[in-house]
Parts: C-alpha cells; structure tokens; sequence
C-alpha cells in the first residue's frame, strides 16, 4: 500500500481531482481574455522532472528591483556558483531623467536613461561575480518568436554566471497611463518597446497581454530553471494620503508599485501557463521552486536585515548608481545616479532595509511512518509533491511522486489529527487571468483518510476576506490541533488580522471567522500550552500580538500586544514550557541576535546570532533551534553544540524542524537545484 491517490494503489486517478469547488484558471468574468487559456489539471499522478542543475530565473518590472528586493537570497545563490538569469520586463527609462543628487536637472532622454540604468546593472553584477566594475559583457540579441526580440548581455567568472535579459516595454503607454499595468488589464492595448541607446536591437517592437506571457513561457522553456524569483502579485492594501502615495511611489490603495504588481502577475500567468502546457501534452511537470518578494511593503514594517548584511546588500546598489564621472564606457551614461552612493541607506523609505518574502513559512512538511522513516510533502512545479526516505536514517530521498493540487503557492500549513491523519493546507491561486478576467486565491486541503493512509480528493476551503479584490491579499494557512481534537486553522486576512476556521473532530468544518486583533505580518505561529490551550503569535509594528482561549475548547480572542521585548523584526517561534508558559523566539528589528520572550521577562540567546527567523522544537536537554546564519547557511543548536550545514546545495527558505522518537534532531528543505535536502547533524 503506497499511501497516496496515485495510480498504481488501486485508486483511479480521477478520483484524485481536486472538487469543482476550486474553479479553473479559464474561468472568467466580462471582457474575456484574448483566447482562451491551457486550464492548470490538477489531478495527480504526474511525472516530475528532477536531476537538473541549479538556475535561478528572476522576473523583474525595473533594473534595480533584484538589488533591492531580492537580496541578499540572489548573491547568496551566485556565490554559491548557481546561475542567474535576469529578466527585466519594462526598459526601466521612465521620464527618461538621469538625475544627480545636487547638480541641475538634466534634459530628458529615455533611451539614454535606460541604457544607463542597464549599464549600472552591469556593473554590479560584474561586482556581484567578484569582476572589475567595468568588465565587457558579451551582448546579443535572442530571438523570442514572432517579432519579439530582447537584448541579452552575459558575464561569467568560473563555475558562476549571469545573464540578463531585456525586454524593454516602455514604462507608460501613449495616454501616459503606466505601460505593464494597463497591459495587464486592457485587452485592446498593443504596448510598444523602447530601444535603448547602444542595444544590438535596432528596431522598437511592442507586445500584447497574450504575446507577452507566451515569450516568458519561451524564457522559462529555454533556461528551464530550478528557482523562479518574482515580485509580489497581491501587494497588501494600504490606505494613506494621496501626497503620501505619490512620494512614496506607491499604487493607489496598496504598499507597492503598479509596476511590480503587474510584473509579478505576468511572472506568475507565464508559469501556470507553463505548467498547464506540460501537462496537457503529457509532459513531465517542470520543478522549480518559486520564491515572490514584497517590495515597497519594506518601508511599512519593521526592518529585518542585522547591519552586517544590510551592509553587504547596500554595496552592490553603490555599482548600480555610479557616478556621472566614471570612466565605464558607455556614452549614455555609468548607471542611475539617484541610487549612488550612501542614498540607499539614507533614503527614508528604507527599501533596502528588509527582504521579505510574499508567502513565508514551511517549504517542506516532514511526517514520520511507523518505522521513523520520514516523508516529505512540498511544492514543485506549482503543485504538491511527495518524497520517501529511501530507508530509516539514511538520509537519501526517492524519486518524487506528483499529487496534483495546483497551482498552489510555495508554502504550506499542516496539522495532524487527533487520529493521525496528516492535513495539508496550501494557497491557490484559483485564478489568474488579465483582461478583467477573474483573479482569486483559496485555501485548499488535502486529508488524509483513516485507515489505509490514502490522501482524498482536494477540498477547497474558500477565503476569510470576501470580494474580489480583497481576497487576493491573504496570507499563507498555519493550523494546529488541539487536545480536544479539533483543527484550528489561521490565515493572515486582507485587514492584515487574523481569521480562523475550525475543524470538528467528525470532519466537519465550521465558518470562517475574523478574530479581530491589530496588524501583524504574515508568518504566524501556533501553540498548545500545557493547560491545552490553543496559541496564536504574530509580528506587528511594535510588538508581538497574541491570540489565545479562556480555556480549553473555547474561541481565541485577540490578548494584550506582547511588548516586554524589543520590537520583532522576524516571526516569532513558540515553545510551549512544562511550566504552562510559552517561550517565544524571534529576531529584533535589525538585530542578529535571538531574542527569548517568556512570563514577561526577556533575554538575549547568546550563540545563535543569523538572520531571519527561527524554528524550535523541544528535547528532553532542551530548546533546539533552526535558523540561518547571516551568509545564509543553515545552523542548527541544541543544550550541546552549534552545528552548520556546510555541504550540498544553497537552502531556500522555509527550513523545517523534526525530532525523531529518539530525540535526534533533522532538519529539511529544498535547495537551489528544487531538491530536497535532509541534514541530521546529531548522531545518535
């Protein structure tokens, strides 16, 4: 008995399909797209593709949003000699001004900016490889079907390489409107190309919604990539003065630019796409990991990089700007010169301060079998997959097997029932469509049965904020399971609270319900204290917020804001104490160090100093924390010794914790090549 829908157990592989509740990608609402798109299948039972090598292929609106965005996660991959591709949707050359802090406003000239902006990106990246600033790249134009073409410049040093790719549509369309959102929405419109001064392509192009997605489905087809990195594609909702949007370059109603939001919902239209295509043909599914960054969310929330890599990241936006003065060799000019030197850390909107993730939390779900061998359940190719440990402790995964379910976002949530049925929790996105087409997310579930440890059909458990828009703006579903054997499940709602569904222990599922409580940032935690009584923690703008019962089997309720300890720049970790406490653990803003919360009382951890948040689980010797280490390596400590994980491939996000029934601790996730990795540095 294999334990999964899949075919080969006896199961028919339709009976695995995901319910009609969950609607389809082609579902849509008046105007109707162009044409009508390849709908996601989700049914199981896939062939996955594995055994590639790492690439990581990073969609962009603007030069300069993978700088600050989405480092320190790409040089860390670069470092690690994984490839980097570069796609820059927009010629970055908005009013086509070059400004230098101080001197007289120049004449405007886009095709002179744009250039500019892709020589200051040269330059870092060159900087980024550990090249001189103003090493010659190899430029070239590739050809992207039909009339499409983009400009590609190439750089590498050893093992390690960068491409970047230019698609160059032009920031605002002829109505002045901006060029990459109005795409995204208007179906008449047909969004012309800007040729940059000095680029191998010679002639101005445009694009439609449809020819824009298929040549990021040629892209992700050619360099086929292990990580695909995007923008976010629901920025939070933010509400603000109208002068205070516009200085801060922010959409109206949301904490981003249009642009990102636009750039990233193509991203992800082109991977469904991708996918959707793999499937229908009988293909394998592409796996790729997918991690989405926030962006000007930064400037909202408490920062979350220590000053060492705040430092680092910095330096590589100093090659970007450039100066005016330097000696780069390019005529149009040596980078963006508003972004040079000291300004990314003097500038009050504080961008480069953070790096936060769209969807945070478990990347890998781990769940023993009777023998502690372990199984491992994740994301790849948008969809749900499942990895065996090919024996007890030995560390080795078969191959994956393809459970369907998406496309899903790349965290998880799982519980396991009073029973022992494992439960499964992702976000979908159960549409995606421009051109006034339908855009929506859901949690969705998949339970295990009793009995014969086979998954039943997907089940959609709908959305805690209703409306439209509202409703693209929820967070990534944690759940836990209480003593009295119900599953409490929690979601981040689009009123940046939190909202709650509960599981009956006869498998019935009860309403959604807002729980109330100020702002936190998505990343919750869950506990169960020694009294049974259920625990909910999140990071707000000054201090952790807490949700809890007045006693067992009864509603949480939002508690007063957790403010004894400095203010949380990470999530924050629970430990349930013996006590009936519960210890927390997380990050200070802008802090390495670990900070522990309990009783009121706070104290610094010494020796676990990283980045990011943490994980904990219990031992009989005490706490055992997962992290990462300011370059980004996996650490992990117990009462004894502080181990690093120094071999294999760089760890994405999302590490999981796990403690075998003989105490010894492992620790798994996905790497860079979109495997996974299992790491047990404690022998027994």
């Amino acid at each position: 008995m294999d334990g999964t829908g899949l075919p080969g157990n006896g199961v028919p592989r339709r009976a695995a399909m995901i319910t009609a509740a969950l609607g389809t990608l082609s579902a849509c609402s008046v105007p109707p797209p162009r044409r009508t798109d390849t709908a996601p299948d989700p049914a199981p039972g896939r062939p996955v593709s594995t055994g590639r090598a790492a690439l990581v292929l990073q969609f962009l609106a603007h030069p300069d949003d993978d700088l600050y965005f989405m480092n320190p996660d790409t040089r860390q991959a670069l470092d690690a000699g994984t490839h980097v591709v570069c796609v820059y949707l927009t010629a970055g050359e908005a009013d086509g001004v070059n400004k230098v802090p101080g001197a007289p406003r120049p004449a405007p000239d886009k095709a002179a900016y744009s250039s500019a902006r892709r020589q200051g990106l040269r330059q870092a990246y060159a900087t980024l490889l550990g090249r001189d600033a103003f090493t010659p790249w190899k430029t070239s134009v590739m050809e992207l079907g039909g009339t499409h073409r983009a400009e590609t410049a190439t750089l590498g040093a050893g093992p390690r390489k960068v491409d970047l790719v230019f698609l160059d549509t032009a920031m605002h369309t002829g109505r002045h409107r901006l060029g990459l959102p109005s795409l995204w929405e208007d179906r008449r419109l047909s969004l012309r190309t800007v040729v940059a001064d000095g680029s191998p392509v010679r002639r101005p192009g445009s694009y439609t919604y449809d020819g824009l997605v298929d040549v990021l489905v040629r892209l992700l087809e050619h360099y086929r990539p292990t990580v695909v990195h995007t923008l976010d594609p629901d920025p939070d909702i933010q509400h603000g003065t109208e002068a205070a949007r516009r200085r801060d370059s922010e959409q109206q109603g949301y904490s981003d630019h249009a642009d990102h939001t636009a750039a990233a919902c193509f991203a992800w239209a082109a991977l469904i796409r991708w996918v959707a295509r793999a499937t229908a043909a009988g293909d394998e599914v592409p796996a790729f990991a997918v991690a989405a960054y926030r962006g000007y969310y930064n400037r909202h929330w408490p920062k979350n990089l220590p000053p060492g890599v705040l430092r680092r990241k910095a330096a590589h936006l100093v090659p970007y700007g450039g100066a005016p003065d330097w000696d780069c060799g390019n005529p149009s000019g040596c980078g963006d010169y508003n972004v040079g030197g000291d300004r990314p850390l003097t500038n009050r909107k504080g961008w480069v301060r953070s790096t936060h993730l769209r969807y945070p939390g478990a990347r890998t779900v781990l769940n023993p079998d009777r023998e502690g061998r372990l199984t491992a359940y994740g994301v790849l190719g948008l969809r749900l997959v499942r990895w065996r440990e090919a024996e007890t402790g030995g560390g080795v995964w078969e191959p994956p097997q393809d459970l369907g379910g998406g496309p899903l976002a790349p965290a998880l949530g799982s519980a396991v029932t009073g029973g022992g049925q494992l439960l499964l929790f992702g976000l979908r996105f159960a549409a995606l469509a421009g051109h006034g087409g339908d855009n929506e997310r859901e949690v969705v579930l998949l339970e295990q049965r009793a009995g014969d440890g086979l998954f039943r059909a997907w089940r959609g458990l709908g959305n805690p904020s209703p409306g439209r828009d509202e409703g693209r703006r929820i967070g990534v579903p944690v759940a836990v399971t209480a003593p009295d054997g119900r599953v409490h499940l929690f979601v981040r709602n689009a009123e940046k609270g939190l909202s709650t569904r509960v599981r009956e222990r006869d498998g019935r599922w009860g309403d959604w319900q807002d729980m109330g409580g100020g702002e936190v940032q998505d990343g919750l935690t869950t506990a169960v204290d020694g009294d049974g009584l259920v625990h909910v923690y999140g990071a707000g703008h000054h201090a952790v917020h807490h949700w809890t019962q007045d006693g067992p089997g009864g509603g949480l309720t939002a508690r007063t804001q957790i403010d004894a300890g400095p203010v949380p720049g990470t999530p924050p970790a629970a430990l349930p104490e013996t006590d009936g406490s519960v210890e927390l653990f997380y990050r200070a803003e802008a802090r390495p160090g670990l900070t522990t919360l309990r009783a009121g009382e706070t104290a610094e951890l010494p020796g676990f100093d990283g980045c990011g948040p943490v994980t904990v689980a219990a031992s009989p010797r005490g706490p055992v924390l997962l992290g990462l280490t300011a370059g980004g390596r996996v650490q992990l400590r117990t009462a004894d010794a502080l181990f690093v994980r120094s071999r294999g491939s760089v760890a994405l996000d999302g590490a999981t914790l796990h403690l075998g029934a003989d105490g010894r601790p492992a620790a798994a996730g996905l790497g860079t090549d979109a495997a996974p990795w299992l790491w047990r540095p404690v022998s027994t």
